[in-house]
């Protein structure tokens, strides 16, 4: 084939694959099979392959970027990313109508323009003469990062708009309909819109993840393209900036004429008319439930774009538009204890742990109370039922204590006995004017450097080079604000700084990198879970198998398993009730952590119960501590009766001698030991 009947090729092939992926990821609907389109992509592959001149930025090929990015770049937005203010009743749009009526021209509002609302992460793209130059995300509105090579791997994105395609729908403006599409695009063109997970594709990811919106947006947040390619994600319209049509109506209209995938929930309804928006809302808490994708409200805008950029913004909100939320699903359930989580900034949240019950399709088991003056306020007591509901869909929260079925046995929760109780080697403090409790005398970032130092920590994951002077240059830089930024350093970012250079940044970055799959008890380890250590982590993850059995683990559950009493099951419980820790384990998974799972085997040691003291030739005394372990062993740091043998290196500790003497425990040489663990 020539360079000229290659070229030919090459447009066709782009043309109809192109035309596959509108109909597949826009409109659901397939015109070939996977297979032929996957042919007609390898054969588009090996002809730019053979002549890489003739590849250009709006191919299909050029969808994933294989080079992970250092950092994302700064976009300044040319028009601002507006969030919308919530209304909750048919009063409050009533209100919302009346306010603008009295600043419009005449007083008098036409239309309104209604989409549902999209619950996901905020993206701006920008085409220059066609092609996708540039992706954005929404940050402070002003603000925001780009993310054009996470967002060129959507594949219901199109790379390129305009000129010819085979796509059915319209192919005009609505504005100007006698002119045809190409003649008119202006040079630069900007939609926005969500990037978000159907509801069907998030199911198969059950388990892995909070809820779609967090895994949409983690997944466009991070460094490596490949990673947002890997995941289901979709872009759904719901603006064209550039240009400014006549209304939102004509707006709509275009995106889908070039391309765009929208809710195709999009409704226009008469200011004269508003009985049938309030009956479309109505119908629409209910229909919503059987939508793809999940969403909490409407947005409700004034149709005529210019009446609704003239009426401007107030604070971070635009007059003309509001988003009406619907009423969260509700349900009841008992408070079986309040259990108090220390977060990373050293702030005490109290947490209600529930009966499991299911909201909003999802089951709670536990709720934030938020702080002291909550608790007053609700006046909620442990064994109380409570009406609880999702914030948004997604946070669940106390609405409110059904008072008439509390037991007479109830008492007020007192704050701080309750914190003496739980952490009585803590002080706390309440400044003055602040609803919070604080740990006394610790910086947020103290806490984070201690935190990260003991997740590197040899009985955690041992990951070398991360001793306490590294952590502390890591989080000064600002390259480290948590556990989780430690997976997405660069070497170039490591280098740069004082105590680095490239090789030893280099070496830092391996040696997290290998961290990824550690044996489950490790990884528990080094959550840092306040009086769970090495041997507890061993057992709870001999008990629970994988992480995700133990999150969502009741007080019962915790309690069943051997050496953990109450202390120690209020305090697993708390960790996983914490928002920032689930966002901790979230952000690490997104980031490739994947523990290993506890297979529930007998083990040649299991039901033994060790104690190593003085020190050994062939090992240090953590590592033996772990091979025992690795067999079933349980090993503990005081001789009891329960001990099966006190295992013993040079200079033995004399109080453990003494005691296994006394009770006729038995010992064993480093001899007996390595013959012991086989080695």
């Amino acid at each position: 084939m020539t360079k000229q009947e290659a070229e030919k090729r090459i447009l066709k092939l782009r043309e109809i694959i192109n035309d596959y992926r509108y109909h597949y990821h826009v409109l659901d609907e397939s015109i070939m099979s996977e297979a032929a389109a996957d042919s007609l992509k390898h054969e588009l592959s090996t002809l730019e392959a053979e002549y890489p001149e003739l590849i250009t930025p709006d191919s299909p090929t050029q969808r994933v970027a294989g080079r992970p990015l250092d950092k994302f770049e700064k976009v300044k937005h040319e028009k601002r990313m507006i969030s919308l203010a919530d209304v909750f009743s048919r009063e409050e749009v009533l209100d919302w109508i009346s306010r603008n009526e009295k600043l419009v021209p005449g007083g008098k509002i036409k239309e309104f323009f209604t989409d549902i609302k999209m619950d996901g992460l905020a993206c701006s793209l920008k085409y220059k003469d066609g092609i996708l130059v540039q992706a954005a995300t929404r940050g402070d509105g002003l603000v925001g990062e780009d993310v054009t090579l996470n967002i060129k791997t959507i594949q219901n994105i199109p790379l390129r708009i305009g000129g010819k395609t085979s796509f059915e729908g319209p192919k005009t403006w609505a504005s100007a309909p006698e002119r045809p599409e190409e003649e008119v695009l202006p040079s630069t063109v900007e939609v926005r819109g969500e990037v978000i997970i159907f509801k069907k594709d998030f199911e198969k990811l059950a388990g892995e993840f909070a809820n779609p919106r967090n895994l949409a947006a983690g997944s466009i947040r991070q460094l490596d393209p490949k990673i947002a390619a890997s995941r289901p994600l979709r872009f759904i319209a719901y603006d064209l900036v550039k240009p400014n049509l006549p209304t939102h109506e004509e707006a709509y209209k275009m995106l889908r004429a070039l391309g765009f995938q929208t809710s195709n929930e999009d409704r226009v309804f008469s200011a004269d008319d508003q009985k049938a928006l309030f009956e479309y809302i109505d119908n629409l808490d209910e229909y919503r439930k059987s939508l793809p994708f999940n969403t909490d409200g409407m947005v409700i805008k004034i149709n005529d774009r210019k009446v609704y950029d003239d009426l401007g913004i107030v604070g971070k909100t635009p007059r003309g538009a509001v988003a009406f939320k619907f009423p969260a699903e509700e349900a009841t359930t008992k408070v079986k204890d309040i259990v108090i989580s220390i977060g990373r900034t050293g702030a005490a949240t109290p947490v209600a742990l529930f009966d499991p019950v299911v909201v909003a399709g999802t089951t709670v088991r536990h709720a934030s109370l938020h702080n002291a003056d909550e608790i007053e306020r609700l006046d909620v007591r442990i064994g109380d039922t409570v009406i609880i509901y999702k914030a948004g869909d997604i946070i669940p929260q106390v609405k409110e204590v059904l008072l008439t079925l509390r037991p007479e046995e109830s008492e007020k929760f007192d704050f701080e006995k309750a914190l003496k109780k739980q952490y009585p080697e803590l002080e706390f403090e309440r400044p003055e004017g602040e609803a919070v409790y604080r740990v006394k005398n610790e910086t947020s970032d103290f806490i984070l450097k201690r935190a990260i130092e003991y997740y590197a920590s040899k009985p955690a994951l041992n990951i070398e080079g991360l001793g306490e002077k590294n952590v502390v240059a890591l989080v000064d830089s600002g390259l480290v604000k948590s556990i989780a930024d430690l997976y997405a350093l660069k070497v170039s970012e490591i280098a740069k700084l004082e105590r680095f250079g490239e090789l030893s940044a280099k070496n830092l970055v391996e040696a997290i990198e290998k961290s990824k799959n550690p044996p489950l008890n490790k990884f528990i380890t080094a959550l840092g879970i306040r009086h769970v250590g090495a041997q507890t982590a061993v057992s709870l993850a001999r008990k629970f198998g994988d992480l995700e059995k133990l999150k969502n683990a009741t007080g019962d559950d915790l309690l069943s398993v051997d050496d953990i009493g109450e202390v120690v099951a209020e305090s697993i419980l708390a960790w996983f009730s914490d928002e920032d820790n689930l966002k901790l384990l979230d952000d690490l998974a997104a980031l490739g952590m994947k523990p290993k799972e506890e297979t529930n085997v007998e083990l040649p040691l299991s039901n033994k119960s060790y104690v190593v003291t003085g020190t050994l030739a062939s090992m240090g005394r953590e590592e033996a501590e772990d091979k025992l372990r690795a067999l079933g062993a349980t090993v503990t740091s005081s001789v009891t009766k329960t001990t099966t043998a006190l295992i013993t290196g040079e200079k033995p500790g004399k109080s453990k001698t003494d005691k296994a003497d006394k009770l006729g425990i038995g010992r064993l040489n480093e001899a007996e030991f390595l013959k012991l663990i086989n080695i």
